[in-house]
């Protein structure tokens, strides 16, 4: 004859069942902190990229130019409260009537010529108050990268 079931044989199931699912969950947790920072790095990064080439396009040369994006970059990034592992990194480029040159070369056209700067800014994000040592393999940060190019004015003198 069988006995009926009573709930003695589940007692303590409830824990066991904590202990195998909260690493999960922690982990989850913490994957989600890491894919939440890099997004709002991206969108950061993005900003002070289209931001560095709007700064540069509106400049006469190529040296002040420069001394605007990196001013532009250092702005957008402190605005948004982004901070890099390091300075962010930028490079520039140009193109002159839809070929591409160096920075430098898109300044020296005459009144009229088409052309375009570029501005490259990368970024080292940092994930050390995430804590990923519950997640082995986990890297300490990521590389964001965003361009944008920004038209200069042809009618405006340059160089």
């Amino acid at each position: 004859m069988d006995r009926p079931v009573t709930g003695r044989a589940e007692r303590g199931s409830v824990s066991i069942e904590v202990a195998v699912l909260a690493p999960a969950f922690i982990a989850l947790l913490v994957l989600a902190g890491v894919a939440g920072r890099t997004a709002i790095a991206q969108e950061a990064i993005g900003s002070a990229a289209h931001d560095a080439a709007r700064a540069a396009s509106i400049s006469r040369t190529a040296d002040t130019a420069r001394d605007a994006a990196i001013e532009a970059v250092e702005a957008s990034l402190d605005w948004q409260q982004m901070s890099c592992t390091g300075a962010p990194q930028l490079a520039f480029s140009g193109s002159v009537a839809g070929t591409p040159t160096s920075f430098d070369e898109a300044f020296t056209g005459g009144t009229g010529t088409i052309a375009t700067v570029t501005v490259r800014v990368t970024c080292v994000v940092s994930y050390a108050d995430i804590h990923l040592s519950t997640l082995p393999g986990m890297p300490d940060g990521t590389t964001v990268s965003a361009s944008f190019t920004s038209p200069l004015d042809r009618y405006r003198s340059r160089g």
